[in-house]
């Protein structure tokens, strides 16, 4: 295994503190972003300093806001000065919400959009210029069996940025394997447990109107539908599965890598969907004579 410097956005907690300390473990060097460190994610800063010092790996922390332009751009540059390159760039930041749709307010859609989709978008225009002049590197967005598996009601913002999210990463593979880029789009099914999802989640600005859908005929759903989720889990669930299905793809050689791994022990149906949607993908690809960019290319 050969080691990288890896960035991930969003690692003061969840799915992103448990992936930095796992490929710091396999002997990378891990950069995890997080706003606010001198702030609120002060603990989060020390936390990562001390478990890097008991195991002796190289997990060092980044102010890396990525709601802020400037913020990102400052967070990349000091990564490139200080590691001299950028090999993996993981978009995992994102926030969920949970409410009826209609009782969120078209400024809370767009600042979930805006930390779940265009986050990337600002990481990607500060790092990848950086990727491109290697000739080489890996993008990895942390995606949802959301965006094409079994949705429930009450998560429309959070579903429908990261199927947002989903589809801009379909995109921009395309677009970054003639620069030696490759993708894998990781795929989490609904961890109820060992993440701070659903426990921190966003809730309707519009309180009058979504106590018309609580004590309506839609009362008890938001229960039901919670409750729901947490009985399809499997008791054995471990949120860290994630983190290790990513030090595995990331460990493997530049070229050979999934461009879509589940990691759903519920099953809501994403795998059997997404193998669909990918394989129209690839054959449009090569009916157009562009399979080319299916794959990354060596530079």
């Amino acid at each position: 295994m050969s080691k990288q410097v890896i960035v991930i956005t969003g690692a003061s907690s969840g799915f992103g503190a448990l992936t930095a300390r796992a490929l710091a473990k396999a002997g990378h060097t891990v950069y995890a972003g997080m706003r606010a460190t001198s702030g609120r994610n002060a603990k989060a800063v020390a936390d990562a300093a001390a478990f890097a010092r008991y195991n002796d790996v190289d997990l060092r922390s980044v102010q890396l806001d990525v709601a802020s332009d400037t913020s990102v751009e400052d967070g990349i540059a000091s990564i490139i000065a200080e590691a001299g390159r950028l090999d993996v760039i993981m978009h995992n930041a994102g926030h969920m919400s949970f409410g009826p749709a209609e009782a969120f307010t078209p400024e809370q859609f767009a600042e979930l959009f805006d930390i779940n989709v265009l986050s990337t978008q600002r990481v990607n225009r500060a790092a990848l210029p950086h990727m491109r002049k290697q000739g080489k590197g890996l993008v990895v967005w942390v995606s949802s069996s959301s965006t094409r598996g079994g949705t429930p009601p009450y998560l429309s913002p959070y579903f429908a940025a990261k199927a947002a999210m989903d589809s801009l990463a379909v995109s921009y593979a395309a677009e970054l394997t003639r620069w030696g880029i490759e993708t894998s789009i990781i795929v989490p099914g609904a961890f109820t447990k060992g993440t701070n999802h659903f426990a921190h989640s966003g809730s309707p600005a519009d309180t009058v109107r979504a106590a018309e859908y609580n004590e309506g005929p839609y009362k008890g759903v938001p229960e039901q539908a919670l409750q729901g989720l947490a009985t399809l889990e499997p008791a054995d669930a471990d949120a860290g599965s994630v983190a290790v299905a990513i030090v595995d793809v990331i460990g493997m050689p530049f070229g050979t890598r999934p461009f879509r791994v589940h990691v759903d022990p519920s099953q809501d149906g994403a795998e059997v969907v997404n193998g669909v949607a990918d394989r129209v993908r690839a054959e449009m690809f090569r009916n157009i004579g562009l399979q080319d960019l299916l794959k990354p290319a060596t530079l």
